[in-house]
């Protein structure tokens, strides 16, 4: 199977080109080997390599800064995945893309599921929803891939931001009203690979995120006792000391009966830790 991936210096790229399949062949592209916000770049690629799968795992996630970047949120976001699905679907390939709970407003207090209508709270995840709905309607053969909280031992993210903070021996406040299923980039990545290997026919949307919901403090104070680090360091604070409206409440979960495996919470923040040290 010849894959064509973007992103591939994130979490989950890197992740993807560590567990890739012996009999896949794999073209990674960053930011600087394509361009997905050129059309002409984007359709240069797929003709000169001629994928069986496009996995889109490429995007603007600074959520803070998306709000005076919507230029280039959108641009990342949306109009780059809309190029993507469009090539795509003109070669007859199918598209794998990553989008996020943040398209819903938190305000429900049950598990998200596909069916249920998002109604995004920020720049950020009005970006992201544009670019599922561009991919679905570019590409009928795309499958939207939603998750949460994705952290690892790679690049600036919710567990790398808390244990460097940590060790810098003052205190920070994390909020404690947002609640959401923090999700390990290696069991994500193994979840995009079973999803192109084993259900090449799944459209639409799908909800896959890390089996246990919990406040970004709870969350924080975990990493940190893990750490061994003070957790009297972590400071509970409320959405109010947020510059951005976000969801107080993006749990998600699948109406697909599938059982992809993830590791608990407590096994994956060891796993990055002890990464981290490598």
């Amino acid at each position: 199977m010849r894959i064509l991936m973007t992103g591939a210096r994130g979490q989950i790229g890197s992740q993807i080109r560590k567990m890739l399949p012996d009999d896949w062949e794999l073209i990674a592209t960053d930011s600087k080997t394509l361009d997905i916000t050129n059309a002409d770049s984007v359709e240069n690629m797929l003709s000169g390599f001629q994928p069986d799968v496009v996995m889109n795992t490429a995007g603007y996630t600074n959520v803070d800064a998306a709000e005076n970047d919507l230029e280039k949120a959108f641009a990342i976001n949306a109009q780059g995945v809309l190029n993507l699905a469009r090539s795509a679907n003109q070669h007859g390939v199918k598209m794998l893309h990553l989008s996020t709970d943040y398209v819903f407003d938190g305000t429900k207090y049950t598990p998200y599921t596909e069916s249920n209508y998002p109604n995004p709270l920020n720049i950020y995840g009005k970006s992201k929803l544009a670019g599922e709905v561009a991919a679905l309607s570019a590409n009928p053969a795309t499958l939207i891939v939603r998750t949460s909280g994705v952290f690892s031992a790679v690049g600036n993210n919710f567990l790398t931001t808390v244990v460097n903070n940590a060790k810098q021996g003052k205190a920070f406040g994390v909020v404690d009203e947002q609640i959401c299923c923090p999700t390990y980039a290696a069991d994500l990545a193994a979840a995009l690979i079973t999803l192109v290997r084993d259900y090449p026919q799944m459209r639409g949307l799908y909800h896959f995120t890390g089996g246990t919901a919990l406040s970004w403090y709870d969350f924080a104070k975990k990493i940190v006792t893990a750490a061994g680090l003070d957790t009297a360091l972590v400071e509970k604070t409320d959405s109010t000391s947020q510059a951005i409206t976000r969801p107080k409440y993006s749990v998600l979960a699948s109406e697909y009966d599938i059982r992809l495996p993830v590791k608990t919470i407590d096994e994956a923040i060891a796993e990055s830790l002890a990464a981290l040290q490598e």
